[in-house]
């Protein structure tokens, strides 16, 4: 008997159909991936399963018995759980509070915070992972606030866990200690739905494999059954070639930026790089490497302490992202819900928010010039939803694209990415190198942060690595190799050849 069986699942949006009759089947006991581009349906398949949301049509069983939840606790007294790829936590809480929420222990009335510190180290150390309960939320990274929602969900020791995109914010080592979690789970008898778009994650975890295209049930079949090839064509319903950068070729030009001994106390020291046009500058290092926090001081997000920033040759005062925008330099956050999306507003607002100035007429938005504007954005982004959709309604791939719309809009020729395809599927992957690389052969100076090791190698002109906080090294991109930058960002090996 499956353990779950989905039967003609169909769920309905405004303007959308995201489940269309989908039915399959789940072993009990095993790790069952679930894949498929943006939009697919996967999230909204977790999401029914869960409690979250109901759906128009069909039925699920939970070891044979036809289930139906109202919310996520009705799903979990059912012995489902799942880890959100969306994180969804009280902010002012502490780690502690969050993880015991609902269960806060109580004496006199008072919560008792030595308990629920104590609880919440336990359950941290169950995955693997130190962080201090007394920490608030807010001051937590991505990393970080994956691994409590990771901790939720084993706490509640269900017999089902829907794991949604779990590493993508994870660094190597989390993602290994997660792995490991998960066969322990899959050895306690507890069945795993994993939804991923990383080829050699389903590979390692997965004994079987269902596939979703456009709301639809394609194919499920056992993992060995599928190569990465196989998997990747039934999921976008083409072949995908190897993307190779048409930018290479080209010539770098006149130099964009330039920083200089850029420093910041507990976050990064004596950073100095240049970044010229036509260039796509990697930055590689593992998570706490600094990288995110010098995209963020380069933006005017956090202010360095020392250091001095020049744009095109001029020294520049950066005290603000507005300043920075005003000096065409473009910045894509890690976070895209928390920085660079205003989710409650429609896919065209938020398309244009740095830019509004260029449409306003004696104080009024000119609507026409601006939706001129935004149609050919999302033309040549390919973006798949209407531009009065509510962005917080778009899969992961379209809300990246619109985050990235603004740029365009903005006709900026500084651009810095900070994990740009994270939580992407691979065709919208493939699309996002593609307008990397058009943005970098029409001139503009891109600095790319990813921790995909691959996407750098394969996209950047050259690699700067920082290890806590510092620069180690300069790679060319001829020389790179996934092995010789880890070995530079652990600190084993510090002899690649510079570029």
């Amino acid at each position: 008997m499956a353990a779950i069986a989905f039967s003609g699942i169909t769920k309905r949006f405004p303007g959308a159909l995201a489940l269309s009759n989908v039915s399959f089947d789940i072993r009990s006991g095993t790790c069952h991936a679930v894949c498929g581009e943006n939009g697919a349906g996967k999230s909204t398949l977790g999401k029914i399963l869960s409690g979250l949301q109901k759906p128009d049509a069909g039925e699920i069983r939970l070891d044979g018995e036809v289930v139906s939840f109202e919310d996520p606790r009705d799903a979990l007294a059912s012995g489902v759980a799942m880890v959100h790829q969306e994180l969804a936590f009280c902010e002012n809480l502490t780690v502690g509070e969050n993880l015991c929420l609902g269960q806060l222990p109580r004496r006199f009335g008072f919560v008792q915070r030595d308990v629920v510190n104590a609880r919440a180290r336990e359950l941290l150390s169950a995955i693997g992972a130190s962080i201090d309960p007394a920490r608030p939320m807010d001051t937590l990274t991505v990393a970080e606030q994956q691994l409590v929602q990771i901790a939720c969900a084993v706490r509640a020791a269900a017999k089902v866990l829907v794991f949604d995109e779990p590493t993508s914010s994870l660094g190597a080592d989390d993602a290994e200690r997660l792995f490991a979690l998960i066969d322990e789970l899959k050895s306690r008898g507890v069945t795993i739905i994993y939804v991923s778009h990383r080829m050699k994650e389903i590979h390692r975890l997965c004994d079987d494999i269902t596939v979703l295209r456009d709301g639809r049930h394609v194919a499920t079949r056992a993992a060995s059954e599928l190569d990465e090839p196989a998997l990747i064509q039934l999921m976008i319903g083409r072949k995908l070639e190897q993307y190779l950068p048409a930018s290479m070729a080209e010539e770098c030009g006149e130099e964009r930026l330039r920083v200089e001994h850029l420093s910041r106390d507990g976050a990064f020291e004596d950073v100095s790089f240049t970044l010229h046009a036509g260039e796509v500058l990697g930055l590689a290092g593992l998570i706490g490497a600094g990288r995110s926090e010098i995209a963020q001081s380069i933006f005017g997000l956090e202010r360095a302490g020392r250091g001095t920033v020049w744009v095109r040759g001029e020294r520049a005062e950066i005290r603000s992202a507005r300043d920075a925008v005003q000096l065409r330099i473009g910045y894509v956050p890690e976070d895209r819900k928390k920085q660079g999306l205003v989710l409650s507003m429609r896919t065209d607002e938020n398309s244009t928010l740095p830019t509004l100035q260029q449409f306003a007429r004696l104080g009024w938005i000119d609507k026409r010039r601006e939706g001129a504007v935004v149609r050919r954005l999302f033309e040549r982004l390919r973006v798949r939803a209407r531009p009065d959709a509510v962005t917080a309604e778009l899969s992961g791939g379209n809300q990246q694209k619109i985050v990235m719309a603004k740029w365009l809009a903005a006709e900026c020729d500084i651009l810095i990415l900070d994990e740009p395809t994270r939580g992407v599927d691979v065709g919208a992957k493939a699309e996002l190198h593609a307008w990397i690389d058009e943005l970098a052969i029409h001139g503009c100076a891109v600095l790319l942060i990813s921790s995909e090791l691959p996407e750098l190698i394969n996209l950047s002109t050259r690699i700067l690595v920082l290890r806590n906080g510092r620069v180690v090294g300069e790679v060319a991109r001829a020389a790179a190799t996934q092995e010789g930058l880890l070995r530079m960002m652990t600190g084993t090996d510090e002899t690649l050849p510079a570029a």
